[in-house]
């Protein structure tokens, strides 16, 4: 099976990071208007600070394996 290059990787990761933080944001904000509207005002500000770094996770793991090297 033949790899991907780098260059290939880079744009594949790229498109992906373009189209996952938007969707990630939105899906958020919805979230957080339709459950948090009555919830005391910690929880509200707990969820949006988890909410607001969480989207970084996904992206941690991708970016390592965007700037990997193919295998010889």
């Amino acid at each position: 099976m033949r790899s991907l290059t780098p260059h290939t990787k880079k744009l594949l990761g790229t498109i992906l990071i373009l189209i996952w933080v938007p969707v990630y944001a939105l899906v958020a904000m919805r979230v957080g208007i339709s459950v948090l509207p009555e919830a005391h005002p910690l929880v509200a500000l707990l969820y949006y600070a988890i909410a607001g770094t969480a989207w970084i996770i996904p992206i941690g793991f991708m970016l390592p394996w965007m700037s990997r090297e193919p295998r010889a």
